[in-house]
This record gives structure tokens, sequence and C-alpha cells, in this order.
């Protein structure tokens, strides 16, 4: 008799259990405490019952194989795990065929983690050119002699790249030959948009590529004295900023008894409390809040760590995520809220959720585009217009130098009235 749709409903949602794989059932003897294994893992990180049925399907594809051309533990190795895989693969019904060759991929790997599975050796790699070899010193010397984060190690390489590409071409030349002259050509290509340019980093970039090459020796010349810098003129208008009021709306707008909302939620309270940058926030552990102090460890540009004052409402938003809506082994702190639960590949959610958060309230942004270092600015502005001086306001955006810190003095509109000048009137008086 056909089921209903409700009837199919409540079949497919029913919980995945191990007793249902057949992967396990016809597996050989010596693979089916391997494969139950692997397969009870996926289902502890709380994979819905139609994932575990794919996962299952691709391994027991594998295991019909091993069963088929009777091989022993010690066998599944190099090309007859190629082979075997290869036959598993082409098995396959075409239907989500790069998701089920993910998920039989998995399950090899795990084979060959556990010792009882090895691939057949890599070939070897080609002899690297020039330029490969260049690459590969400068992304060493920027992660271990200056320790950069590994987005700006790709940002800097992309600009390697750039850069030898306009000037020698496909094949890398004689470093020596670069001159001053190029670097202001190739300066002048980057930055001729008819819409004003305005990232400061390509010199930067290329300044830090030209003290390597001076520092390792590839150039006689130190070239980074030679570039320009870029020419911008001083930021006239006022930092972004929200009034408390609106910032309170947003916040709450956020939350739900739901698993989401209530991370997104003590997400938006670190930037508002602490007017901590996007990607610290995501970078929080576990591990970096001293309940019993009150305080947080926070991880924060150019590998430096600070510890901060954890207030009491964000503090308690963060326990009402961990206890009723965290789920996973990872010790980051927010986790994607699908299976396996790991930590973001970018700061992007927030965003995202900001955003999220203005179409709830039909509050009106304060500029075109939405981001969360617009909760930083408002916080910083807050503490301003409460009589908080420059440095105070520094220590807890934790500002390296004082000069990030004053463009929020012009947000002082009473102190900047004390030091202005009268304005001249005609015959001379003010």
């Amino acid at each position: 008799m056909a089921l209903s749709p409700s009837h199919q409903w409540k079949e497919t949602s029913m919980p995945w259990t191990i007793e249902k794989s057949t992967a396990a059932r016809i597996a050989p003897d010596w693979l089916k405490p391997y494969c139950k294994e692997f397969l009870q893992r996926l289902a502890d990180q709380g994979y819905t019952p139609a994932t575990m049925r794919t996962y299952d399907a691709s391994a027991r594809l594998l295991c019909q194989e091993v069963a088929r051309r009777g091989l022993r533990e010690d066998e599944l190795v190099g090309r007859t795990l190629s082979k075997a895989h290869a036959a598993a693969f082409k098995a396959m019904h075409p239907n989500k065929y790069n998701q089920k060759r993910y998920c039989l991929d998995r399950f090899i790997d795990a084979l060959v983690a556990a010792g009882v599975a090895e691939w057949p050796p890599a070939p070897k790699q080609k002899t690297p050119t020039a330029f490969e070899r260049l690459a590969m010193e400068y992304a060493a010397y920027l992660r271990e002699q200056r320790g950069l984060a590994e987005a700006t190690i790709y940002h800097c390489m992309r600009f390697l790249d750039r850069f030898m590409t306009f000037r020698f071409g496909e094949k890398l030349g004689d470093l020596n030959d670069i001159t001053p002259d190029d670097i202001v050509r190739f300066l002048r290509e980057v930055m001729s948009r008819k819409s004003p340019y305005r990232d400061r980093t390509p010199p930067t970039h290329l300044r830090s590529l030209f003290r390597f090459l001076f520092w390792s020796g590839k150039t006689k010349r130190d070239l980074a004295s030679s570039l320009p810098r870029v020419a911008m003129g001083r930021a006239s208008h006022l930092s972004r900023a929200l009034p408390p009021e609106e910032i309170e709306r947003l916040v709450d707008a956020v939350w739900a008894p739901d698993a989401v909302s209530r991370r997104n939620y003590a997400m938006l309270m670190m930037l508002a409390r602490l007017g901590l940058r996007a990607p610290e926030v995501i970078a929080i552990q576990l591990d970096d809040i001293d309940w019993r102090t009150g305080t947080i460890l926070i991880r924060g540009k150019g590998k430096r760590h600070d510890r901060m004052p954890l207030p009491e409402d964000a503090g308690k938003a963060i326990v009402d995520y961990i206890r009723n809506g965290r789920r996973g082994s990872s010790r980051t702190l927010f986790v994607a809220n699908k299976p396996p639960y790991r930590p973001f590949v970018n700061a992007q959610i927030l965003n995202t959720t900001l955003r999220a958060a203005f179409k709830a309230t039909g509050l009106r942004p304060p500029q075109m585009y939405i981001g969360a270092h617009l909760l930083r600015h408002s916080l910083a502005t807050d503490m301003l217009r409460k009589g908080a001086s420059l440095d105070e306001i520094g220590d807890v955006l934790r500002h390296r130098s004082r000069r990030a810190t004053a463009i929020y003095a012009r947000h002082d509109i009473e102190g900047l009235r004390s030091i202005a000048r009268a304005w001249p009137a005609e015959g001379g008086r003010a």
C-alpha cells in the first residue's frame, strides 16, 4: 500500500541507526568494525537520516568490491585500493554524483586513518620552476619571519604574481633588472580606474615583497624605499555610527528561541559590548573564557592576544547559546548549525546577520554597505559622548597606534569648539 505524504515524511525523519546499515551487513568480517565505527561517528555528529543513507550507500559499494575480490585486511593498499575505488565509483547512480563520491572518499580516508587501507604513493612532482621556488620562499618568509595571517599572505602572494607577470611575462627573469620605473608603472596600471581607488594596500604589499628580495639576497638594491605612497585625501566625513537605542533594537531583533538565533544574538552582543572585529568573534575558543574571573581572551590582528572583561549580558548570551543551541565537538565557540558543526571559514555570517537585523527592525543603515564594523564605530562614538578619553577608547578597541583612535575626535563637537579659532568678520572684528 502506498504511503501518504505525511507518513512518508515521518518515515524518512526517523533517527538513523547502525542496524539499518546495508554496508555493515555485507562487508567482510574484518571490515565490519571499521564500517560501523565510521557510520556511527557520523550519526553521533548529527547528520540527517537522508545524509546517512547516502554515506551508507557509498560505503556499501566499496564493501561489495572488497567482498567480490576476496581482499583481506592487508591487501587494501596501492593499486588494489585504486581499482576497488574506481569500480565502486563506476557503480554509482548518476543522481547526486559529486555528493556520493565525496562520501565514498571520506569512507576510504577513514580506513586509511585506521591503518587498514593505503592509497598508492603520489606521483613524483615535477621540478618547480624559478617562480614557484620564489613563491614558496616568499610564503615561508611571510609566515615565519613576519608572522602574518593566512588571509594577508594570500593577498601578498597575489601581488607577487601580478607584479612578476607585469614585469617579466610568463617566465621569471633577472630580479636585479627591476627598476623603480617598473614599480611606478605597475602602480599606475593597478590604480588607473575610473572610480576612485580606495585601497591603500598595493604599495604595502609591494614594499613587503622588495624587502624580502633584498633580505634574501635576490636583489642587490633595496627597492622598497622607492615605492611611493598612495595619494589619498584626508577623510573629511565622520565615521558611521548608530545611537545606543538603535543598537539595542538591532541586537534584540536577532534573538529567538532557536539555536541559530541564540548563536547570532551572542555574536552581535560581543560586537556591541566589546567592539570586537568580526574575525575576532568567530576566532573565540571555548577555552578563551575564564568564567571565574569574568574575562575573555581576544585573538586580535597580528596574532596579538588581549584579555578583556566579559560584560554580564554578553556572558549570559554565550551561556544560553552553549546550553540550548550549540552542538558538535569543535573547541571554537561559534560554529555552523549543520553537521558536522564546523567553525566558520570567514566572518561573513556577521554581516549577513546584521543585514537581517536592519531588515527586521526597519531601521535605515547609515551607509550603503552594512558591515559588522558599524557596531565597533558605534561603541567608540558612544564612549566618547559619555566622556571617555581617546586613550580609554583606544584601550577598549585595542588600537596599536593613537592615530587609529584619533578619527573619533571629530565626534567631540564641544571639544573641537574649545580649540576652534574665531571666524574673521568684516573690519577685522571676530
